[in-house]
């Protein structure tokens, strides 16, 4: 009997090890607002492109009056794919269609109004640009969007309720014939000089109020593109960041609280852009930020600005100062009346693309021994160093729930040479992280080398000058428990490695 006693307790001891080592350490519980399903795979785009390519390319025009005869639309040889790999080179995942600008012109053979593509000489009234640009997107694997512009500089009834219900049945069309989209793109167009009908006059709407956008959003674009993120200047699920420029401040939260002047909702056009760029800390929404910038000087493509392309060091400091700081870059692209990218833009697309697979193809935390201050509940596999170099966003080192602070610590077999330093949060629990500091350990003592703020789902930390170290410190500050996904150290090519 004591034999058997023996077996039994000795079985029972040795199951309940294997229950206490198999059961995970709960997940910390979420911080504040948080981003929806549609939010988080907006946030893994990271750059997609806005392209313009409507009768104003063949006016040499920003903005179209609206009165354009709709032959003038009328490219050579129009290439949807050429432009759609020409972006995919250039490290673009997705592509935004102007479907229709603000001269009303639509790209498609709408049933809503006759100055469409269909009134056109192009392929005899029988193309459709927007056909043409989701299968080019099918084909080399990039996301689609659309933007319609509220503004019809043509549409007799712009201004009266008669248009409101053309301008949703346009965006029924576009929601229900060109598959599924990644992104709903909307802005402040609202009204000024145009044709009208040929009345040639001027007319103001209320932004807050004209376009009924919540209910459009609610009614059509959530119902019949559940999955499409809607951009405009103040969200619903994306907002503008407050300039053209590429560049979000240093600062960028992706929580806000929308501030209006005299009460009314921010809507397109009518937003109180002081806190835009910035964010809120602990904001009561998750509205994470757009930079959006032309490739070239102007949105539409002009020959004499052949010459104005960007630099692959300029897009690349936009890049880290816009999904570097926890957006998404939406890079310009204009065709030219043939209908391509020019050279300049495919070439320069095709270097950016080229710098972006160098400078993240090392992560040299890889090589590093790291050690943490603490880890949640002691359960390494769960919530400890793997989670920080395994390129999953939602894996992370955690703390325990009193603990909010923490020490990750890098230790290298050899010296190495960084540039560029990576942070992510694991933002399905929320933007955490107050703030991080950055030191290297030289003659005896830590030298802080870098700090940040905002870190959300991605923070890039570019270095004035190239490091080299054999022990790195990154120390995280937050209000609850830490929840940090990545540690990535880079080189950049303009750097020599002298060690």
């Amino acid at each position: 009997m004591k034999i058997r006693y023996r077996i039994a307790l000795s079985f029972f001891l040795t199951m309940m090890m294997m229950v206490k080592a198999n059961a995970q350490v709960a997940a910390p519980k979420p911080y504040g607002a948080l981003p929806s399903e549609r939010q988080l795979r907006w946030h893994e785009t990271e750059i997609y492109s806005l392209i313009h390519y409507t009768p104003a390319v063949f006016q040499n025009e920003e903005r179209g009056y609206g009165d354009a005869d709709p032959n003038i639309f009328n490219p050579t040889d129009f290439d949807a794919l050429q432009i759609a790999k020409a972006a995919k080179a250039g490290g673009i995942r997705g592509i935004i269609y102007v479907t229709k600008h603000h001269d009303g012109f639509a790209m498609w053979p709408t049933k809503t109004s006759p100055y469409s593509v269909k009134a056109s000489s192009w392929k005899g009234g029988k193309g459709d640009v927007v056909k043409e640009f989701q299968l080019a997107t099918q084909k080399t694997g990039l996301k689609l969007g659309i933007y319609c512009s509220p503004w019809d500089r043509n549409n007799l009834n712009y201004g009266t309720d008669a248009y409101i219900t053309d301008y949703r049945n346009q965006l029924k069309e576009l929601y229900t014939n060109y598959g599924e989209l990644f992104l709903s793109w909307h802005d402040g167009a609202n009204g000024g000089d145009g044709y009208y009908g040929g009345r040639n006059e001027v007319r103001k709407v209320d932004p807050a109020t004209y376009y009924r956008w919540p209910e459009t959003w609610e009614t059509l674009t959530r119902k019949l593109q559940p999955n499409a993120a809607i951009f405009s200047d103040a969200g619903p699920d994306v907002r503008w960041v407050g300039n053209e420029d590429g560049y979000a401040p240093e600062t960028a939260w992706a929580t806000i609280t929308h501030k209006s002047d005299d009460g009314r909702p921010s809507m397109p056009g009518f937003t109180n852009t002081k806190n835009l760029g910035s964010g809120d800390r602990n904001g009561i929404r998750w509205i994470p930020f757009e930079c959006d910038v032309p490739l070239r000087h102007g949105w539409f493509y002009h020959s004499e600005e052949d010459s104005t392309v960007k630099s692959t060091d300029k897009l690349f400091d936009m890049y880290c100062s816009s999904v570097g700081r926890g957006g998404c870059l939406d890079l310009g692209l204009a065709p030219n009346k043939e209908g391509k990218l020019h050279r300049n833009d495919v070439d320069t697309l095709a270097k950016f693309g080229k710098l972006i697979k160098a400078v993240f193809a090392k992560n040299l935390a890889n090589g590093a021994k790291i050690t943490l201050s603490s880890v949640r509940g002691g359960d390494a596999k769960a919530y400890g160093t793997e989670n920080l170099i395994d390129r999953d966003r939602y894996s992370y080192w955690a703390t325990d729930d009193g603990i909010h602070q923490g020490i990750a610590e890098l230790n290298f077999r050899n010296p190495v040479t960084f540039s560029l330093i990576r942070l992510r949060e694991n933002i399905k629990l929320g933007q955490r992280l107050d703030s991080v500091r950055v030191d290297t350990y030289n003659d005896g003592k830590w030298i802080q080398i870098a700090k940040a703020t905002s870190i959300g789902a991605c923070r890039l930390i570019q270095l004035h000058k190239a490091e080299i170290a054999d022990r790195l410190r990154i120390r995280v500050y937050a209000p609850v428990a830490i929840t940090l996904s990545d540690i990535g150290l880079f080189l950049e090519p303009k750097f020599t490695v002298s060690n």
